[in-house]
């Protein structure tokens, strides 16, 4: 079985299913308890916490735990349009956002918010320029997402960060679910404000997530109830989960000082290849993508009928985003950077994780070509 679907979720590691298991049994107090298994749950919380904001380079207290990208989206963005919107109720976001996070802006309108929506060229990428000419007096949020999730491109978030200094009234968000494992981001040094991350997309837990709050940032919690991560997150904290995040967000890292070189060249070998299969579009871009992250389309194909082609030979790859792949539409992603209809409906996504070989790829790509030259007959 080779997985080519690691945008969507990625396989938890032994050792991080190790670690989650030892702290389900021996560390199963609740950390806010004051009995010893609460101080022993709530001292494992905190060499967590202190863990993965070292990797971060951020402060412990920066970091606020959640269930995922979802909840780390929506409390970002409505939590920062809820508290501030006296002081203005215009938010600015890009047109290939997840789905997690056009959706709290949608439902933000429907409250009486206005949201301008940033386009994308032809490779995804927004430019700077338009985020800054859509600023408004009364812009309190700007959202872009760091790589996209269907398409892979790697917006320059750090430019985008550095220029919206400049405003120092409105607050800056990033979508960094896809980025976190494979494609770090300095969050100082690109001026960000508010930053999700999700467990489950290097090697961690479903259900496992954290949001980067600077320090100085003041949310309206989605939850109400206990005094849980400072009264932004109410609930009792997931410690084995949160544990087993740490742990896979340290060894993503150690690997990748050894193997984003590797894969990087494992999709520049595939986007070639692919490109020599005829009809095929690729969607994503070389040089403006994360190492993991491959879209292509194959006009007049579907999309259902290569995907369960491959899986019957053991290949599983996607269409769009996992949260959207059951909805019969095109992609909105590929629409917005201007692609054909017939373009963003044959769409499938090849995605790696740091485990993907070399001999995978190429087994993936004779399969590529052995369905499409069988569908064509």
């Amino acid at each position: 079985m080779v997985y080519l679907d690691n945008s969507a979720t990625t396989q938890p590691w032994d050792t991080v299913m190790e670690a989650y298991q030892q702290a389900s049994y021996q560390y199963f107090g609740n950390p806010s308890s004051l009995h010893r298994l609460g101080t022993e749950a709530e001292t494992l919380l905190r060499k967590a916490r202190e863990s993965m904001a070292s990797l971060l380079k951020i402060k412990p207290e920066e970091l606020v735990f959640t269930s995922g990208g979802t909840e780390g989206n929506n409390l970002a963005i409505k939590g920062t349009a809820m508290k501030h919107m006296n002081r203005g109720k215009h938010l600015v976001t890009s047109t290939i956002e997840h789905p997690s996070v056009k959706e709290a802006f949608c439902q933000l309108e429907a409250a009486g918010f206005t949201v301008t929506y940033v386009p994308v060229n032809r490779e995804g990428l927004v430019d700077p320029d338009d985020v800054l000419d859509a600023i408004r007096d009364d812009t309190i949020l700007v959202s872009i997402i760091h790589v996209n999730n269907e398409i892979g491109s790697v917006q320059p978030i750090k430019e985008i960060g550095e220029r919206l200094a400049a405003y120092p009234k409105l607050y800056f968000h990033t979508d960094h679910v896809q980025g976190a494992g494979l494609l770090p981001l300095d969050f100082k040094e690109a001026k960000i404000d508010l930053a999700t991350i999700s467990g489950h997309k290097f090697h961690g837990l479903k259900g496992t997530g954290a949001l980067y709050v600077r320090e100085g940032v003041i949310l309206s919690p989605l939850f109400h109830g206990g005094g849980q991560e400072r009264t932004v997150r109410a609930g009792t904290e997931n410690v084995p989960g949160i544990t087993a995040m740490a742990k896979a967000l340290r060894l993503s890292r150690e690997r990748l000082e050894y193997d984003q070189t590797r894969l990087i060249t494992l999709k520049n070998k595939l986007i070639n290849d692919l490109e020599g299969v005829e009809g095929t579009v690729i969607n994503t871009s070389k040089e403006h993508s994360a190492p993991h992250i491959i879209n292509v389309s194959f006009p007049g194909l579907k999309p259902e009928v290569l995907i369960q082609a491959l899986t019957k030979r053991q290949y599983h790859v996607s269409t769009k985003s996992a949260c959207s792949s059951k909805l019969e539409e095109p992609s909105a992603v590929l629409l917005a950077l201007g692609a054909k209809k017939e373009q963003a409906e044959s769409a499938i996504r090849i995605s790696y994780s740091i485990d993907t070989t070399e001999e995978e790829v190429k087994g993936f790509m004779n399969a590529i070509k052995e369905i499409v030259a069988e569908i064509k007959l």
